[in-house]
Order: structure tokens, then sequence, then C-alpha cells
């Protein structure tokens, strides 16, 4: 259950915060007066706690509730699930956000990126507050005795694996932390692109076969690791500039094939408060409204897109409304007519008060906000809350879909069309979208397919770029390059500046082309 893990969250793991004093990069002064062997040295139980403190690290804030940071970011802001959303989706065509924020307000716009933006310097750092925690424990595993310790040293390799996609992703380079390098004084060299996803790849085919098929709820399972497998093949020529979709579909056929999920027959409860018991969902951020408060889980989404003016609060089970998050045309609009789409993905916008046209992203009734993720339990009882009880599903089934079948349409060897028709096909009509042909799979429909299925899951920026419509003119959307109708952005806008207080902390590091 997921009360299991938030459990150890807040009970032994405020003891066991680790010390992250590995690279330059990130100055954090230790949290704890005992060493992470002495610790477990006198509990090997505790390595739960700490597993589960670690895992918390890509939805929390810090370990004392919502207002506490691990690191000396600001607690509301920072937090690495946040990150995500803002770098992945508000960056993108079909979610803005009206705030204003300055470096938020960047994002909204993709404009004016510099090294200076506070919201690039926070997932940096969230990035390199995990990896240095992972590394500190990889380093100890080996020689204290705790039970199942091949497998729990595969799941702080997943953790580890999991940040350093997002610094492959967002960053497309930076230092490669290890267990081997943990505590060098000395800062590290750079490493590229291509030495990021080689370490990543290592590593995830090496853990893949040691991880378990079924795990405790909100922690890595060999399906994770082939799911990761499968995104970071996906886009292996934007990372590297060697194509690999055949391997991406391999593995996106492991977890439909050899995995225990399956589609849940109702959209809308992936994204409820009760979708811990979803059989899609392969790997979970966990939250709660009560023992893992924060305003960087999908307190964040839930509130940020629900406002007392317009929307009922209630209806979502939500009792606080932000009112700064709305979708855009270039979303709902891949439904058509929203009011005759039989499609249900098409009746997750709050319509009623707001215009179509985002013709002011500051405006709040201008575009539609969106009502994907909600408070309230799909099958059971709700209590209204001020933080938001729903999971995030960072990987789930019917993304395995759409990627197989994108592979199948680029002509992966190993792939076959009429299979990625019936995957499609199956997630389609799962929301009561019609059927398609094998005809009408291109890669035109692919894109526009995961939109519609995956939009506000911290997919979409990575989407545009591989298949060419993120920078440059050809593919514009509301508010791109800060023009009403869409303006063309730079090339260099592929990857995220490195952060200032970064090349600060490590000489050996170099700022992205364009910045």
């Amino acid at each position: 259950m997921k009360n299991n893990i938030l459990k150890f969250l807040f009970g032994l793991v405020v003891v066991g915060t680790l010390n992250i004093g590995c690279t330059s990069d990130l100055d954090t002064e230790p949290l704890i007066e005992l060493s992470l062997d002495e610790l477990l040295s006198q509990d090997p139980k505790a390595i739960e706690g700490i597993l589960s403190r670690l895992y918390g690290s890509f939805a929390l804030s810090g370990a004392d509730g919502a207002g506490s940071s691990d690191i000396s970011d600001d607690a509301g802001e920072s937090p690495f699930l946040r990150g995500i959303i803002n770098l992945q989706d508000f960056a993108a065509d079909g979610m803005k956000n009206r705030w204003g924020d300055n470096g938020l307000d960047q994002l909204t716009t993709t404009s004016d990126w510099t090294a200076e933006n506070k919201f690039f310097r926070y997932l940096y750092n969230r990035i390199f507050f995990t990896i240095p925690q992972c590394n500190n424990l990889l380093s100890i595993l080996p020689n204290v005795d705790v039970e199942n310790k091949e497998a729990i040293t595969s799941e702080v390799r997943f953790i580890r694996a999991l940040a350093n996609f997002y610094l492959i992703d967002v960053f497309g380079k930076g230092v490669l932390a290890n267990e081997e390098n943990f505590g060098q004084t000395e800062s590290l060299p750079e490493a590229s692109r291509q030495q990021l996803f080689d370490f990543v790849e290592f590593e995830l085919l090496a853990i893949e076969p040691l991880l378990l098929e079924t795990n405790t709820y909100g922690r890595a399972t060999k399906g994770a690791a082939q799911m990761l497998l499968a995104k970071l093949y996906l886009n292996a020529e934007v990372y590297t500039g060697t194509a690999r979709y055949a391997d991406a579909a391999v593995y996106a056929n492991k977890v439909i094939n050899e995995g225990p999920y399956r589609l849940a027959n109702d959209f809308v409860s992936i994204f409820s408060a009760d979708n811990d018991t979803s059989t899609e969902i392969i790997f979970p951020l966990i939250a709660d409204a009560q023992v893992s408060q924060s305003y960087g889980n999908t307190t964040y989404i839930v509130n940020g897109n629900l406002n007392s003016d317009t929307t009922p609060l209630a209806q979502f089970g939500a009792t606080e409304g932000w009112g700064g998050h709305r979708a855009t045309k270039a979303w709902y609009g891949l439904f058509g007519d929203l009011a005759t789409s039989t499609d249900d993905r098409a009746k997750l916008f709050w319509t009623e008060g707001h215009n179509y046209e985002m013709t002011d992203y500051k405006t709040w009734i201008d575009g539609y906000p969106s009502v994907k993720f909600r408070n309230t339990s799909f099958s059971g009882s709700t209590v209204p809350s001020s933080f938001s009880p729903t999971d995030f599903p960072l990987f789930r089934l019917a993304d395995a879909y759409l990627m197989y079948a994108e592979c199948a349409i680029r002509n992966a060897a190993g792939t076959d069309k009429g299979t990625a028709t019936q995957y499609v096909n199956a997630v389609r009509t799962r929301s009561n979208a019609s059927a398609v042909s094998q005809g009408d799979l291109t890669l035109d429909f692919i894109i526009d397919e995961r939109g519609r299925e995956l939009n506000l899951e911290g997919h979409r920026r990575t989407d545009l770029i591989r298949f060419g419509r993120f920078t440059g003119g050809s593919y514009l959307w509301p508010w791109k390059g800060g023009v009403q109708n869409g303006a063309s952005i730079p090339a260099s806008y592929n990857v995220y500046p490195i952060p200032s207080s970064a090349l600060q902390a490590n000489p050996n590091l170099t700022q992205n082309p364009g910045y």
C-alpha cells in the first residue's frame, strides 16, 4: 500500500538524510551526525527508510513537510516533479502558466532563456541532490549486511539512472558522478551527452535482470527499468546522433508482453486519488494529502489548474485553487470540437467561463484549465484537501503502446505495423475515441496521439524535439517565442543552459552553445 512507503519516509528517514558532498556542483551541509555506514551498522532495517527517502526526492521538497527543503532553493518552487512539469510541459505547446514569475514566464513563452533562470537551477540542483545521495548509499552497501542486497542495490542504481536521464534530456551534459568518485574533492570533469547516455544505458542493462517483477508500491521494478531503457533508446538520435528505435521497441514490447501491467478500464481513474490501485501505472511518484505534503507533487498540477472564480474546487476534491495553469488550443484543438467529441480525454478541460483562444497568456480566462488530474477518488469517498493525494504516473503502459507504435511507423527492425495499430486502438478505444486503420499511422498522427494521451505528464517537450517540432518555425503554438500566434525559436533551445551557479562551482563545466 501507498502509506507503507510513506511511513518509512517520515519516520526513520528524518534521521537518515545523507550528505551529498561528492562534487563541487552543489554545496550542501551534512544533515546528520551519524555516517551512513554507522547508521546501517546500528540498524540494518534503516535501509528501507533511506531507500524511501531517495524515491521521495523526486516528489517532495524535504523530509519535514511542504515548507522544508533538502537544498537551499525555495521549498515550494524547487521540487523535482515541479521542475519536470515546468520544463517539459509549460515550455511546450499544450500548457501555459499565467503568474508572470521571473523565470517561469520565460518558460511559458519559450523566450529570453538565460543561465540565470532560477527554474533551470532548481532542476539541476535536484538532479545533483539525488545522484550523490545514491552514490553515498552505493559506496556503503557492499560493506554492510542487509537483506535483499542485490535487489536494493539495483533500485538505487535505477534511481540514479533516472536522475541522470533528466540531466541528459534537459541539459545535454554535466558531470558523471558515481560511487567510484564519491567523496572526491576535486571538481569532476565535464561529461558529454554521449558519455552520460552510455553510463545510463550500461546501468539499466545491468540492473534490468536483477530488479523484481513486482515490488512494494512506489519502488522500481523490472518494468520501470525497461520503460526507462525504451525512453532512452527512443530519443537516442537526439541524444547521440544514432537512432536506436529497434532497441526502443524491444524494451517497450517487454513492458507490454512480459510485465503484469494492463490498461486501466477508465482513463480518469489513472489520475484520481486512488490511482495507487491502477493496473496501468508502472512507476509512480507518490503523493499523500496528509503524510507527504508538497507544493511540488501533483498538488502543483491540481491546484494550479483550478480557481474558485470559474472552476468548482469541490468537484475535483480540492480546497484551494491557485489560478495559474491553462491548456492551449495546441492541446484541446487535437480533439476537434470538444462539445461533440466522443473521446473521454476531450472532456478533461474546463471550458465554462473560459475562452478558446489564449489572446493573453496572463489572463486566467484565456485558455481552458486541464482537469485531467484531480483529488477525487475514482471508486470511493473523497475528502477535499489542500494537498493532493494523487500519485504522478511517471511511467504507464499506454506510453509503452505508443512508443512501440512510433518505432513501427519509423520502420524499426523487428516491429509490426499491424501490432502497432492494435496497440494504438487499445489506447484510443479505452477513451471511446474512434479506432484507426493501419494507413492512419503516420508520424503526424502519433505525435498528436501522444499529446492527446500524455500531455501534462512530463513528456511533451522531449517528444516535440524528437519530431523536429520544438525549435524553428515549422510548428508554431500559442505564445511560442513570446508571440500570441507563435514565432520561431533558435535551435539552441533544444537543451537548456547550464545554470550559472553550476558553472561557478565547477570550472570544468562549459556553457551550452547559444547561451
